[in-house]
């Protein structure tokens, strides 16, 4: 181990390393490729740091100038890439690397200065370190080592074609190390074809998952899952707790709910940006918050200190994610607690889960409010304060306390401070309450009562009941059979608790809107009827159809014995005519047919005489634009105009008129511009002027005598 590497260790607190930095560290692996399998939580990243040590520093104890990258390590998501870095940066904080980061959700032209700028170490995701290679921002070519950590995780988000484009551009030449918590078979293809002759390591605490961790199935009611998580997150009061749910609604839901019983809490979905997501988890290292509630993906291989509780609001959907859920706590040799919310109705599926996880739970109930209570009052007992001596600057206020108060007064008082801290807990079904209800037992001794309103003031079961039991102070359990008439309601009450119930309503016997109860010396009729569904309403097809009662006041019906439904004697019919038959079928003669009509003589055609045909008329001629010329009916048949001039079929040859006027002058056509058809003379006798506001005509009127106007 190279000392740079040694002192950051001892500087960090470490005494002992864990199996898997064990196996890393080994010397006989030399530049060997690694396919190691070791469970979260672990130590990888500080193995696999170790294990590049004599890679990327060589001979030397520092690194040289940052330059071109020496190592990528690849992570699956932001999280765990920026977690990474964070450890590499304390591992080699003395051999002074240069660290660089290339994560979605950031600024990429700030990673593109760092780049350039240069780095010893690269921590990126998938998708951006394959953005950043196709823009030729970063340069492979020094690269001495890869790692790829949670390879598996990084297979099932798709990232396969990414992990192949940028182990496809590192030189072939260097070290690929390959960390996952599973070796499946498309982890094994992928280090075959990317790896050469790399030595499988598996670390010994495989055998027992996660033995940091207390597994704890705790059964509560299917509807008290939500108040659970109050109860347990009071009970362990952990420094830095995880609750984990399966979808982003469940995240905001669960935030909200704490958030209103007063705990410090974040949350980490996929649809924050990467900087809520920091601010987050910086809020948990901090200590501003104490609760994060999150989905799988985004919790993904994140490293809180102090996290010692991990929640699983809703189960997961297999083993391997209820590992890496768990796996948040317990890491590097630290204690943790894992526990699962069961109600009844998912039962079967957390005991597979365990099952295929092979990890043993308790199986216990949640904590009770009393429960809570008792361990805060154990917390409060065992608290360091009560042996530290009175400090200078509390003398006065204690003395003051003393003086006025007894002993019993302080207690007291400091008890409801240290609980107004604090959240309240949840009063907690018994888990048993999700058996089915047991059969009701027999009612007993009963008195009748006459309520005198009915289905026809629209009176129902549902809102009958709770007047009766608010006003005469008793339960439904002392109140049996309720039969709606159509003006009155039968009400069955226990024999025990009439006394009490009439004494509350005194002489009146009037509940809440007026309605006057009676008591009644025997049972009515309708007591002794089925009873109606719920609100009065009747059971059957003919709901609405009938104008008789309905319900159980319906009239019973008697019916016709069985002597009436008897069938007759045979003997008691007539017997049916016999069936005459049809005669058979016999063909007329010949003889009676009709004879067939004569064929029609056939016609001789036409023949037409020339000279005897009528005149045919004449189509309209059609002028050359292919209308038809628009000449007089009377001169249909004549020539067109065009021909006139021309010699006629009598002789005599018609002139085309010259155009002209009727004076014989030939006609010039009508004048243009602005004087057309105007006098040619203006006022007084001079010429006449258009009006314009063209400065030359301006002046020609000012000569003219017009005055320029």
């Amino acid at each position: 181990m190279k000392q740079a590497l040694a002192d950051a260790l001892s500087k960090r607190g470490y005494e002992t390393l864990t199996p898997v930095q064990t196996a890393c560290m080994d010397p006989k692996l030399g530049e060997s490729d690694l396919l190691v399998s070791a469970q979260t939580g672990s130590g990888k990243t500080v193995g696999f740091g170790l294990a590049l040590g004599d890679t990327l520093l060589g001979d030397a104890e520092a690194f040289d100038r940052a330059g071109s990258p020496l190592a990528l390590v690849i992570a699956p998501t932001r999280e765990l890439a920026l977690q990474v870095k964070r450890e590499l940066e304390w591992l080699y904080a003395e051999a002074g690397v240069v660290m660089a980061s290339c994560v979605g959700g950031m600024d990429m032209r700030d990673e593109r200065r760092t780049l350039a700028r240069g780095a010893h170490i690269v921590v990126a995701t998938p998708g951006r370190l394959r953005d950043h290679i196709m823009r030729k921002s970063i340069d492979l070519s020094q690269i001495r080592g890869v790692v790829m950590d949670e390879a598996d995780e990084m297979l099932d988000l798709g990232f396969r074609e990414d992990l192949e484009f940028i182990l496809g551009e590192a030189p072939e030449e260097r070290r690929t190390l390959m960390f996952s918590a599973t070796v499946p078979k498309a982890i094994a293809t992928l280090a075959k074809s990317y790896q050469r002759n790399a030595v499988r390591l598996e670390t010994k605490s495989e055998d027992k998952q996660h033995a940091d961790i207390e597994y704890n199935a705790m059964q509560v009611a299917n509807h008290d899952g939500e108040n659970a998580i109050i109860n347990i997150l009071r009970f362990f009061e952990s420094p830095n707790a995880i609750v984990f749910c399966n979808t982003r609604a469940m995240v905001n839901r669960v935030t909200t709910r704490l958030s209103n019983r007063g705990f410090s809490v974040v949350a980490l979905s996929g649809e924050l940006s990467q900087a809520e997501r920091t601010h987050a988890l910086q809020a948990m290292r901090d200590g501003r918050a104490r609760v994060c509630v999150a989905t799988d993906v985004a919790a993904r291989g994140i490293d809180l200190p102090g996290l010692d509780l991990v929640v699983h609001a809703e189960l997961p959907n297999n083993h391997e994610t209820m590992l890496h859920r768990s796996g948040r706590t317990g890491r590097a040799g630290r204690k943790g607690v894992s526990t699962l919310i069961v109600t009844a109705k998912n039962r079967r599926k957390a005991e597979r889960i365990l099952q295929g996880a092979k990890v043993s739970a308790n199986w216990i109930s949640a904590p009770s409010a009393d429960d809570v209570r008792a361990k805060d009052q154990e917390r409060l007992l065992e608290d360091p304060m009560w042996h530290d001596p009175v400090a200078e600057n509390e003398a006065d206020m204690v003395a003051k306390l003393v003086d006025g108060f007894n002993i019993e007064q302080i207690a007291a008082a400091y008890m409801r401070l240290y609980r107004v801290r604090v959240t309240a807990p949840e009063e907690l079904s018994s888990a048993g309450d999700n058996k089915p209800p047991k059969a009701r037992a027999p009612f007993g001794p009963s008195k009748w009562f006459s309520v005198n309103t009915g289905r026809n003031q629209g009176i129902v079961v549902g809102r009958l009941l709770p007047i009766l039991c608010n006003g005469g102070g008793i339960t439904k359990d002392d109140i049996g059979a309720i039969r709606i008439q159509n003006d009155e309601t039968f009400v069955e009450m226990q024999e025990g608790s009439v006394a009490g119930f009439k004494a509350a309503l005194g002489s009146s016997m009037t509940v809440e809107g007026g309605l006057v109860l009676t008591e009644l010396a025997k049972p009515p009729a309708a007591a002794n009827s089925p009873r109606p569904a719920f609100g009065g309403k009747p059971s059957g097809k003919s709901h609405g159809k009938s104008d008789g009662p309905r319900g159980g006041d319906k009239p019973d019906y008697d019916r016709k014995p069985k002597s009436d439904y008897a069938p007759k004697p045979k003997a008691d019919y007539a017997p049916k005519a016999e069936y005459a038959p049809k005669a058979e079928y016999a063909p007329k003669p010949k003889d009676e047919y009709k004879p067939a009509a004569a064929p029609k003589p056939v016609s001789k055609p036409v023949e037409y005489d020339d000279a005897a045909a009528p005149k045919v008329r004449k189509p309209k001629p059609e002028s050359k634009g292919g209308k038809p010329a628009s000449h007089p009916a009377s001169k249909r048949f004549e020539k067109p105009r065009s021909t006139m001039d021309k010699a006629r079929d009598d002789g005599a040859v018609t002139e085309r008129k010259p155009r002209g006027k009727p004076d014989g002058k030939p006609y010039t056509g009508k004048p243009k511009g602005k004087f057309a058809g105007k006098p040619k003379t203006g006022p007084g006798g001079a010429p006449a002027v258009g009006k314009t506001n063209s400065k030359k005509n301006k002046a020609r009127r000012a000569a003219a005598g017009d005055g320029g106007k």
